[in-house]
């Protein structure tokens, strides 16, 4: 048996909704399917705007213009992240400011957030760690304070719960994605969530090159311009049209999800129970996971190859993630950290993801948790 990390799917109409976009004769964005995935984000997410995206990186690019980051200006986010998280202030001239993570979630500790706080500090950005929101209420109430901008990178994030909200429509940006690694997929693909009123014109602008082109197209002017700095960051048509699909069974792709991490969690408990691995943490009340991710930890950096060569010899596609951004190289260069981060250093040498995708079957993932089993009792 040999099981991959991740496996993209259809679970709908995908390829007869790509066949009923070319018939309708629009391709190049903004079409039918693009509008329907519009509306299902603002409804069932709470944004005041969605605007489909070419890939989550493109909204965070976006959140950055919008966000005005100039040369200098500091943007406060975690370094256990994804390259994208940075790069997008960087490509503005701005300098990631790095703060480390909470033991339990991962997700950036607001308790360090004001201690990173200059006078060129422009935005936070949580990132919402495997789906698990980070702790939004204490985030705003700093950035309010401070007058900052919020940006979530809510990318692992789709239909996750914070307190009756959802992630990535609460900040002031949300960013999503629907890389075919994530829950709900498009092969590549992702979303700006705008949630401040402020922002919503400007961010139509920014998406359509700088120019006011669906104002033109609502009535509002007789004809558009150029007004503003943007670029082309409007998906094809045939991603809304395979994304549309998707959203019509998200929630169904989420329990499924969810249903491995559980079946991971009942195979793995014992050990952990006897310290031989570490896993997530339960979600606090009012916090509750999309079933993006299921990792463990070994309980020594030097366990974890080991561990990854027993899975692979077994026919299983098991992965770390990410390397911290503050210890690469770029981040070397463009950014800087506050504190020693000793909590991200830590867990991300000594953690593992296991193959998690929505038909992943149960007795797959059962076969999964046994290799892990054998491992740690050998």
């Amino acid at each position: 048996m040999t099981i991959p990390f991740n496996k993209p799917f259809t679970i709908g109409a995908e390829l007869d909704y790509i066949t009923d976009a070319v018939k309708r004769g629009h391709l190049s964005g903004d079409g039918h399917y693009t509008k329907l995935c519009h509306r299902w984000l603002e409804q069932k997410l709470g944004a005041r705007r969605a605007l489909l995206t070419h890939s989550c990186t493109a909204a965070l690019e976006m959140a950055a213009i919008l966000c005005d980051i100039q040369p200098g200006d500091e943007v406060i986010m975690p370094s256990y992240t994804f390259v994208s998280t940075a790069n997008a202030f960087v490509l503005r001239g701005g300098v990631p400011v790095f703060v480390d993570i909470r033991r339990d979630t991962l997700n950036l500790d607001e308790s360090l957030i004001e201690a990173a706080i200059t006078p060129k500090t422009k935005a936070i950005v949580p990132v919402h760690y495997a789906g698990v929101s980070c702790e939004m209420d204490t985030i705003m109430a700093i950035a309010r304070r401070h007058k900052l901008l919020v940006v979530e990178d809510a990318a692992q994030a789709v239909l996750s719960e914070y307190k009756g909200r959802r992630p990535g429509a609460i900040g002031d940006l949300g960013c999503l994605s629907f890389h075919e690694t994530k829950n709900v997929i498009s092969g590549e693909g992702g979303a700006l969530l705008i949630n401040n009123p402020a922002l919503v014109e400007r961010a139509e602008i920014i998406r359509e090159k700088g120019t006011n082109r669906s104002q033109f197209f609502r009535g509002e002017v007789d004809k558009y311009t150029w007004v503003d700095i943007g670029s082309s960051f409007l998906p094809s048509e045939l991603i809304g049209a395979f994304l549309w699909a998707q959203l019509e069974h998200a929630e169904a792709i989420i329990a499924r999800r969810r249903r491995v991490c559980a079946i991971y969690r009942e195979a793995l408990q014992d050990l952990a129970d006897e310290g031989l691995l570490s896993l997530p943490q339960i979600e606090p009340e009012g916090v509750a996971g999309n079933g993006h991710m299921f990792y463990l930890f070994t309980r020594t950096a030097a366990g974890r190859g080991p561990l990854l060569s027993h899975l692979k010899a077994a026919g299983v596609h098991a992965v770390f993630h990410y390397v911290p951004l503050h210890s690469s190289p770029a981040g070397r260069r463009h950014g800087r950290s506050t504190g020693p981060l000793a909590v991200t250093d830590d867990l991300a040498e000594r953690l593992v993801r296991l193959p998690l995708y929505f038909n992943l079957g149960d007795d797959e993932a059962g076969a999964i948790a046994g290799h892990v089993r054998a491992f740690f009792k050998r």
